[in-house]
């Protein structure tokens, strides 16, 4: 006998992800009676793969991460949502502990760790796990910073913490993560310059340092090997990148 669907609209972001949104939506396909998806015009099959386990598909291009978010939210019908991205999946553990929470629940939001992986590698130091991230929450007590990179999160009351894990593939390799890479400091570029930050070189070339030391050493990503160091050398390259395309912004704006 099926068991009843649980009362969980779960929200998933897309843009051209057809490699990763199938087994994004198998880990939740039959287990809530809700799942949205929200794509930003994909180019590619993401979609018409879609559509085989949600008639929920709604189309808007992404402006602002924080306001895109916000309004993929605000289209579920039920008052909990489950917020994940394409490459995402969750686990037979986080299922039975999410129904647990909502049933005695006297939290507005938690937080989920999330294991991270480039390729098949599970990447468990450098602070890169456990990572939580609060994926779940009532609608109306939850919303993001309206900024487009690495928003902020605003709850209306007590959050929570699971133990079991959403599974993140978010970089097959590291080809993929130094493309991530750039796209971000792009955005982040273009979030000082419009709010008017101020950013000098010196505190940037200060910042690209102290991130290397921090993520290898404090944060232990020696423990795993050369993973580890790429990924602490690439979140110093993060600042410095970050501050290149700033400097550019300010130098056209004033020919």
């Amino acid at each position: 006998m099926q068991s009843e669907k649980l009362q969980l609209s779960v929200v998933i972001i897309t843009k051209d992800e057809e490699d990763n949104i199938e087994s994004c939506l198998k880990s939740v396909y039959g287990w809530v009676d809700e799942i949205i998806v929200v794509d930003d015009e994909s180019k590619d099959r993401t979609v018409d793969i879609a559509r085989n386990y949600t008639n929920k598909i709604l189309i808007r291009k992404m402006d602002i991460e924080g306001r895109h978010r916000n309004w993929a939210y605000s289209n579920a019908n039920n008052e909990w949502v489950l917020s994940l991205d394409a490459d995402e999946r969750i686990t037979e553990e986080l299922k039975e502990e999410i129904k647990e929470a909502l049933t005695n629940s006297e939290f507005v939001a938690y937080s989920i760790p999330l294991r991270n992986f480039i390729g098949d590698y599970w990447v468990r130091f450098g602070g890169w796990y456990p990572a939580a991230k609060v994926r779940l929450f009532k609608k109306d007590k939850f919303r993001y910073e309206d900024v487009s990179v690495h928003p902020r999160v605003f709850i209306d009351g007590e959050c929570g913490h699971l133990h079991s894990d959403i599974i993140h593939k978010g970089y097959p390799d590291f080809g993929h993560f130094l493309s991530s890479l750039n796209s971000q400091t792009t955005l982040e570029a273009e979030k000082w310059y419009t709010t008017g930050r101020r950013m000098s070189m010196p505190r940037a070339f200060w910042r690209t340092i102290d991130r290397f030391f921090r993520r290898y050493i404090r944060k232990k990503g020696y423990k795993d090997g050369f993973y580890g160091f790429m990924i602490a050398l690439f979140d110093s390259l993060y600042q410095i990148m970050s501050f290149a395309k700033y400097y550019e912004m300010k130098r056209k704006d004033k020919l």
